[in-house]
């Protein structure tokens, strides 16, 4: 976890870098689209603030108040980053609206054109490694940032390609409405960070993937078992929760099915760096033939 916390930490740095350059490019062509594009990269430096802290604290270990760990701030800092992006969306919208009723020209369009397209490929090459690292350390408030930053590209373009078309036809208003249609699009993507991670806080199962090698590394490891059923999964942040009922032979002692449940959970750790397992050992009586998962 320390090399995500590095990580989100210089997210930070790489944020006011982008913040610096893009806020230069306003300031030097007065574009209001530019400026939409500025005013994303400042939610960019506080979600990256956001994510820093929530995986500083994701990392802490569990403790008496909170014995599952701290997992689930990661999943708030994702909401919080939906909630700034959308707050940033309603103030270019304000932008937006009183620069389409008194437009004005660029000054300098060229130099702040140049600065904006600079910043972006910043922001292109970091996504990439946010995105990477993340997913790689199942790190919800990594990919928020990472998407966050994916949006913030995707619009920079769109940005510089309505600039561009100001300055071709001299049409100032599109200024304005290229602005408002960068904050529609920050709004979608808001959205679905928000939805996602409203996801995590309700305790969303694993993907149908996961929990398809799920049952076949409890399927494969539980040789001398009958079955395995009620299998659940949730997860929190890097780390996934499982847990089920194994059923063994009446006739089977303390200390076989412990050691069956041993090879289990290490066979699931092994598959995945971060997993807290519960297994509950029931006798033949309580099988449930062809509802569970079947022993190899």
């Amino acid at each position: 976890m320390k090399f995500v916390a590095k990580l989100a930490l210089a997210s930070i740095a790489v944020g006011l870098l982008v913040l610096g350059l893009k806020w230069a490019a306003y300031l030097v062509t007065g574009s209001i689209a530019l400026y939409s594009d500025a005013l994303e990269s400042v939610i960019n430096v506080a979600t990256a603030i956001a994510a820093f802290l929530a995986v500083r604290l994701s990392a802490v270990p569990p403790d008496a108040n909170h014995p599952y760990g701290h997992q689930k701030v990661e999943y708030l800092s994702a909401v919080v980053e939906g909630v700034l992006i959308v707050v940033a969306a309603l103030a270019i919208l304000r932008k937006a609206y009183f620069g389409l009723m008194d437009p004005h020209p660029f000054s300098a369009p060229l130099p702040g054109l140049a600065l904006n397209v600079f910043a972006s490929v910043i922001n292109a090459a970091w996504c990439f490694v946010l995105m990477r690292y993340g997913r790689r350390h199942r790190s919800p408030a990594l990919v928020a940032d990472a998407k966050h930053l994916l949006s913030d590209v995707i619009t920079s373009v769109g940005v510089v390609a309505g600039v561009i078309l100001v300055v071709l036809t001299g049409w100032t208003p599109l200024d304005s409405i290229v602005a408002a249609l960068v904050a529609l699009n920050i709004l979608w993507w808001g959205w679905s960070l928000m939805r996602e991670s409203v996801g995590g806080l309700m305790d969303e199962a694993v993907s149908n993937e996961i929990l398809s090698d799920i049952r076949l590394v409890i399927s494969r490891e539980a040789e001398g078992a009958i079955e395995a059923h009620d299998l659940r999964t949730r997860t929190a942040g890097p780390t996934v929760f499982i847990d089920f009922h194994l059923v063994v032979p009446g006739s089977m002692s303390v200390e076989e099915s412990h050691d069956i449940c041993d090879r289990i959970e290490a066979a699931l750790k092994e598959e995945m760096n971060h997993a807290v397992i519960t297994i509950h050992v029931e006798p033949e009586d309580k099988a449930k033939m062809g509802s569970g998962v079947p022993v190899l």
